[in-house]
């Protein structure tokens, strides 16, 4: 090949790389800085931002919405979250029901949608995950941004050599530094996620928050799967929302599992360690993250439907049922909103100095029979000053 040529070749390779860089950092660029809308409902009292509570988060990605509903009258306070992976969107969608619903007639609630915001602008390599799920309503399609598990490297660098839990002395696999299920209660001059909970810590003591709960996911290969983690101090209210969600509501049990004493960081654990809060935390199936899955797309994320994870169940392989129905989105927000709710119930007959009664939340049956799309809102036609982004 001639000199002429070869340039040629060179400049057309150039030119393809540039064009697929470009497309690349556009596509980064949208799922970084997406906003997601959330109308909070017509009944809320305050919206606070994480940092309000400590200076520490301050001016980060992770400096979050904090959705309060106090009712004045005297009563508990409960603090619920979602988005703590941002690869399990269940838990953001339950807790968008209850920041654009709920309405609070005794004590308080306070909801955070997203409490880990970087890992939403983030995915995890080589698994080909999606940007973004979305979920129909009546007046258009509400879209989220999908993540990782981890903190953004963007915002969290570096990752250290070992992780080393802070107080426990606790070592970690290296990247668990970014995960926020693995470093409460947190740290004022660690990195963002030890920030992120240390703030959060600074919250439950502000507010006089008796219970926390944590939303999760969980691939069916996972032991801890459909279940309520709790801190010894729930383990009573935990019982009792387990027996009662499974005798009357779930077609699929809800177990209980006692929070480990000697494993660190996490959010069942060292929430009841450090404060004066009972806390738990609550799992559901996701088949989108069980490594024997098909394709990995958005029809999986939100169907939870997956021929392999189907075989693997018929062989005994998993730690949760599944058929071709699947675990459906629907049903793995319901799960959670159902939970929290018969949490707040059962905790009120347990300790009914911190007595929180609500109202406007759909319960599972609605939920399954109607779908989730009439419990969003339109950001477009919802007063501005109700229109908030996470």
């Amino acid at each position: 090949m001639d000199k002429k040529k070869l340039n040629a070749v060179k400049a057309i390779s150039l030119a393809v790389v540039v064009f697929a860089m470009s497309v690349a950092g556009c596509l980064f660029y949208e799922h970084r800085n997406y906003k997601e809308p959330v109308v909070v409902s017509e009944y809320i009292t305050e919206v606070k931002k994480l940092s309000d509570y400590s200076d520490v988060i301050k001016g980060t990605v992770n400096d979050c919405n904090v959705y309060i509903f106090d009712s004045g009258i005297e009563g508990g306070c409960m603090l619920i979250w979602g988005g703590t992976h941002a690869e399990e969107p269940a838990g953001v969608m339950a807790a968008n029901i209850f920041t654009e619903n709920l309405k609070v007639t005794q004590g308080k609630v306070i909801i955070i949608d997203r409490e880990n915001t970087s890992a939403s602008t983030n995915t995890r390599v080589g698994e080909a995950y999606p940007r973004f799920f979305t979920y129909e309503t009546d007046w258009g399609t509400k879209v989220w941004r999908y993540g990782d598990r981890h903190a953004n490297q963007l915002d969290s660098w570096p990752d250290p050599e070992v992780y080393i839990h802070y107080p426990s002395g606790q070592t970690l696999a290296n990247v668990d530094i970014r995960n926020t299920n693995r470093n409460w209660p947190g740290k004022a001059d660690g990195l963002l996620t030890e920030r992120t909970n240390y703030a959060i810590m600074q919250l439950i003591d502000a507010e006089g928050v008796d219970m926390t709960l944590d939303f999760h996911e969980a691939e069916l290969e996972y032991t801890v799967e459909n279940t309520i983690v709790v801190h010894e101090k729930g383990n009573e209210v935990a019982a009792m929302t387990s027996m009662l969600l499974t005798s009357q509501t779930f077609d699929v049990a809800i177990g209980m599992e006692f929070s480990p004493v000697a494993l660190h960081g996490l959010s069942h654990r060292e929430i009841g360690d450090y404060s004066d809060a009972a806390s738990y935390l609550v799992e559901v199936a996701e088949p989108m993250l069980d490594r024997i899955r098909g394709i990995t797309d958005e029809e999986l994320l939100m169907s939870g439907k997956d021929i392999f994870v189907i075989k693997a169940g018929e062989h005994g392989l998993l730690y949760a049922p599944i058929d071709e129905e699947g675990w459906p989105i629907e049903k793995r927000v319901a799960r959670h909103v159902a939970t929290a709710t018969t949490l707040m119930e059962v905790n009120n007959t347990v300790h009914p100095d911190q007595t929180i009664l609500i109202e406007n939340i759909p319960t599972y049956d609605e939920m399954m029979e109607e779908g989730l799309g009439s419990y969003f809102h339109n950001p477009d036609t919802a007063p501005a000053e109700r229109v908030y982004y996470d």
